[in-house]
């Protein structure tokens, strides 16, 4: 059923092909009045070939969106789409105008100063189809991922020729990185003169994420790390192990040489009265805030079963 719309389109446009040239070499409306100063002949010819040619166009796009979609990756089924979308269009406009006109010259210059002219009064659009055909080709983000573009941030749902499709992540109305609710439509443009950030997207589906908690002086330091080294651990399990594992598969394709611990870490800042404790590990993007929730949780909970070993500053309360 799905193949049979772009399989009958193909046929109408053999169809439509067969009789315009029918119409071009039999003649058969030489009788016929003129149609807005034209010959019929010449009308119903140019009509036939038109119609030909956007059926035929149209067909042979379908079968091979439907073969794309069939792909098991389907963000570069989705980008391939789109450049056969814009590479059709562009034929079959082209095309049309040849059909239309046996002034190819004329065309070629008329469409010359056309263009000229469209460069000047659509930069912003022209600049993001530029744009759009960047991140195709170098894929800076794709659809699904979660990604920061100037002051917008959100789960790209659509990239299309002007402009990307995101699902809100903070915004005005949340924080903490959780969705709002609302659509942003950032220009393509956009792309090209301002950082985008890739949540997950240099390889590795995993970020480092941080947990902050501020202890006395007086707490038993190596203590307090080995507890929070643990509930990391207990928490996160095997996928941070994974995680890592991809995370220096991904590093190694680069010219970067970073150190990559085997599980979480726990960095020490010196405050104004207290001592900050920064546990660090791996995890999916989409899972950040769930994931530190539970682990301030989890380390709040160990640390109060032992005061005598873990003090909180002065100014908190337990």
């Amino acid at each position: 059923m799905r193949r049979s719309v772009p399989l009958g389109s193909v046929l109408v446009g053999v169809v439509a092909a067969a009789v315009g040239v029918f119409v071009a070499t039999a003649e058969p409306l030489a009788g016929w009045p003129a149609v807005g100063g034209h010959p019929s002949n010449l009308v119903a010819e140019r009509l036939a070939f038109v119609l030909a040619l956007f059926a035929l166009l149209f067909g042979t796009y379908r079968l091979l969106a439907d073969v794309l979609m069939r792909s098991a990756n389907k963000r570069r089924a989705y980008n391939t789409r789109n450049l056969l979308r814009l590479a059709f269009g562009f034929v079959g406009t082209v095309g049309t105008l040849a059909v239309l006109t046996d002034n190819w010259l004329g065309l070629l210059f008329s469409l010359g100063v056309i263009g000229f002219a469209v460069t000047f009064a659509l930069q912003q659009p022209l600049l993001s189809l530029i744009a759009w055909v960047y991140i195709t080709v170098k894929r800076p983000y794709g659809v699904g991922d979660r990604v920061r573009i100037g002051d917008a941030k959100g789960d790209v749902i659509e990239v299309e020729f002007l402009v990307t499709t995101l699902w809100e992540i903070n915004g005005e109305l949340v924080s903490t990185n959780q969705p709002s609710g609302r659509v942003v439509t950032v220009p393509n443009s956009v792309v090209l003169s301002s950082n985008v950030v890739n949540f997950g997207g240099g390889g590795s589906p995993y970020v480092w994420n941080e947990v902050a908690v501020q202890v006395a002086y007086e707490t038993d330091l190596e203590f307090a790390r080995g507890i929070m080294r643990e509930e990391a651990t207990d928490l996160l399990g095997e996928e941070m192990a994974d995680g890592i594992a991809a995370y220096r598969d991904a590093l190694s394709e680069t010219p970067v040489e970073l150190e990559v611990h085997d599980g979480p870490t726990v960095n020490v800042t010196q405050g104004e009265s207290w001592v900050e404790l920064r546990l660090r590990y791996l995890t999916h993007p989409r899972r950040g805030q769930r994931v530190k929730n539970a682990l301030y949780e989890r380390i709040l909970d160990r640390f109060n079963e032992h005061p005598s070993r873990v003090a909180f500053p002065v100014s908190r309360n337990r």
